[in-house]
């Protein structure tokens, strides 16, 4: 799976202040688990399913700057979530979301993109146990599956806080929203971001989120 600007953004917006024990539901590869430790947690935890995609989460963790406060789990958030005692600040994910549309040969690529390993009521209910009081969860989806999610976390207690909407351009629809999500009930601060001012051309707001961690602003 290459890694997506939308991805790069969600991470690159994450409710990181410094400090936070932060889990990675999902990991893959890694790309936000490091990128909350380059904003400032102070432990986080990067949960995965496949051997190859940990194999390589392990193995970035380990050449990052901030290895000492980064840690690869291999096996399935479900196992993951029945065996920790640990309650964490904040939980990220980028989850598999791809439900009945038609799936790739490549098996790799079919569980990073599909719900079949991963239902989102299994992602919320090991949120709910992972999650500390206090603590925040913060999840990229597909636009169209808002709503669904919205109403399965506010069963479990969970209450939608955020919600940022990405679109490429001005003229395009929506693709996918930010959302962020607390056990405490609050306004929802609803907001669109646009990524592209033209092509190849990032808008002033998302330059400014992705200036930190992308060498093109170097």
């Amino acid at each position: 799976m290459k890694i997506c600007t939308d991805a790069t953004l969600f991470g690159a917006m994450a409710p990181v202040k410094g400090g936070e024990r932060v889990l990675d539901i999902g990991t893959g590869t890694g790309l936000l688990a490091l990128m909350a430790a380059q904003l400032g947690a102070f432990h986080v935890t990067g949960v995965e399913l496949t051997e190859e995609a940990f194999a390589e989460a392990r193995c970035n963790f380990e050449h990052s700057p901030w290895h000492e406060r980064l840690e690869a789990v291999q096996g399935p958030i479900q196992r993951y979530c029945a065996d920790s005692q640990m309650r964490y600040d904040l939980i990220i994910s980028n989850p598999p979301f791809f439900t009945n549309h038609s799936k790739t040969s490549d098996k790799l690529r079919r569980q990073a993109r599909h719900t079949d390993l991963l239902p989102m009521g299994d992602l919320v209910d090991c949120v709910d146990k992972l999650l500390g009081e206090e603590g925040l969860f913060y999840l990229l989806l597909p636009y169209h599956a808002v709503a669904g999610v919205v109403e399965a976390a506010r069963m479990c207690g969970l209450h939608l806080i955020g919600q940022t909407d990405l679109r490429g351009y001005r003229h395009t629809r929506i693709k996918v929203s930010a959302l962020t999500f607390s056990r405490q009930m609050r306004h929802c601060s609803c907001r669109i971001l646009t990524i592209y001012q033209s092509h190849r051309v990032y808008a002033k707001a998302s330059e400014q989120y992705l200036s930190p961690f992308l060498l093109r602003f170097a």
